[in-house]
């Protein structure tokens, strides 16, 4: 079976026809191009703004014309991960899916789940003929996933709509009101060319086997960051040896979870067994830690080449003690709402680059400003004390709860007579964009609902079949149910 075979066809077809179409984020003209031809061939009207965000209108069916405008809305590009042993070109391959005992999965990565079932689900409502609902307004924005630009270009005159549903969470029977707000630090390290030691073993160290995940919505279940552990093990070496560091690099994307890692390095020939002693020491202590959520952890030594040169030695250290000392992982929980990471970090990527410079890129979230504000300053105090430049991205902001939204209560009770269960009510600790919207449209009632979607930002992505039949129809009750403009 083709996932376009799979019940609800209609949403299904879309979704398969999106993994077709490559739509990395920031390089969104093709799915953009593809939804401005679905408007059209739908007759429906359409408009592009500058940053490529794609907005089409659907008018009442007969009987629902006093129904409040709703908008429904999700984000058009995708997080762009393959395992290291997959030839694979995301602006220019289609995404390979296949079924999986009730899943929907991709071939060694990413699925695009995240949030291309959202397209899909809205893209399914605007071509169906048959379902009741009021105005509709579906929004399309672009790069989210890097940045949250689309958003953050989105006029405060194109939307008419007083309800905004995002199609962008993950967990079925969930209603999420409330997000985290985010920003980046960016460390950069110059570093000189030294000539390569004599004399030194060299070696090729590879972590990897790692689960990687969201590191917002996933950062609090402990899953091992490669960037950590192959510093770990380098910054034990450089302790008892003249360590020398010709190549790092490791992770990819500040909202990933970083899976995979690695460096060519070297130490003097008469300390050689000496690598495998403290790998072998390493590796058993990871594997204990991190058993009950990444069991196929590997560290991996191989012999390298003696390379052309290597990172001056100052430099390596003031990197590896800084990479050491970063922080990483949950920094605070929710008073307010149990079981909510309030604060996090994520010492998400180290890049070389061009010019002799090695960047580290690292992500913050909270709910709550100030602290946002406190933990981007610790990553940045860390980087600083070892000299690195730094600079931070403007961020987003979060999107605080409205306990008395009456779209929420509205979603409530639909849920509840449809399905005999009380949707849980909460806050995630990722990023959407609906705090931006909130910005530009104060008064929108907003809540952000989806299908059950596991390991998103990861090759391990895969979407629960069963629960997006149960959220289309969902969606389909609750277009009933909008209640009268005001």
């Amino acid at each position: 079976m083709e996932i376009k075979d799979l019940n609800p066809s209609l949403i299904w077809t879309y979704f398969d026809q999106i993994t077709k179409i490559p739509h990395p984020s920031k390089k969104e003209e093709k799915l953009v191009q593809y939804l401005v031809d679905f408007a059209k061939e739908q007759g429906l009207e359409v408009k592009k703004d500058e940053a490529n965000n794609v907005l089409i209108r659907k008018k009442a069916t007969p009987g629902k014309e006093n129904l409040a405008t709703l908008i429904l809305q999700s984000h058009i590009d995708m997080v762009c991960e393959k395992n290291n042993d997959v030839q694979f070109d995301f602006e220019k391959d289609a995404i390979q899916t296949y079924i999986d005992n009730g899943w929907v999965k991709a071939k060694g990565t990413t699925l695009g789940a995240d949030d291309g079932i959202g397209v899909a689900a809205a893209l399914a409502i605007l071509a169906s003929k048959d379902l009741e609902h009021g105005n509709l307004e579906c929004l399309f924005t672009t790069d989210e996933e890097t940045g949250l630009t689309g958003a953050y270009a989105l006029k405060n005159d194109l939307l008419t709509g007083s309800i905004l549903v995002n199609l962008d969470t993950e967990e079925e029977g969930e209603f999420y009101v409330g997000c985290a707000g985010g920003k980046n630090i960016i460390a950069t390290f110059h570093y000189q060319e030294e000539t390569t030691p004599a004399g030194y073993y060299w070696f090729n160290v590879q972590v990897k086997g790692l689960n990687g995940g969201h590191s917002g919505s996933e950062i609090d279940k402990g899953l091992g960051n490669a960037n950590k552990i192959l510093t770990r093990y380098l910054w034990t070496l450089m302790q008892s040896y003249p360590l020398a560091l010709a190549e790092i690099t490791g992770g990819n994307l500040s909202n990933a979870i970083p899976r995979e890692a690695s460096a060519i390095a070297g130490i003097p020939f008469a300390s050689k067994e000496k690598i495998a002693v403290n790998l072998n020491v390493l590796l058993a202590e990871v594997q204990a830690e991190l058993k009950a959520v990444d069991s196929e952890v590997a560290i991996i030594i191989e012999t390298a080449d003696v390379p052309a040169s290597c990172i001056d030695r100052d430099t390596t250290e003031k990197l590896l003690n800084a990479l050491y000392a970063c922080p990483h992982g949950v920094i605070g929980m929710s008073f307010e709402i149990p079981g909510l990471v309030e604060t996090s970090t994520n010492l998400a990527s180290v890049k070389m680059t061009e010019g002799n410079t090695i960047v580290v890129t690292t992500s913050q979230r909270s709910s709550t400003n100030s602290l946002k504000v406190d933990v981007a300053n610790m990553v940045t105090a860390v980087f600083k004390l070892a000299g690195a430049g730094v600079r931070e991205t403007d961020g987003y902001p979060g999107w605080k709860p409205n306990p008395n939204s009456n779209i929420l209560k509205i979603s409530e009770k639909v849920y509840k007579d449809l399905f005999g269960d009380t949707p849980e009510i909460k806050a995630i600790h990722a990023g959407l964009e609906c705090g931006l919207f909130l910005e530009k449209y104060p008064h929108l009632d907003m809540i952000s609902c989806g299908p059950t979607i596991l390991g998103a930002h990861s090759p391990e992505e895969r979407i629960e079949i069963a629960t997006v039949e149960k959220w289309w129809k969902f969606l389909v009750e609750l277009l009933k149910n909008i209640p009268a403009s005001a």
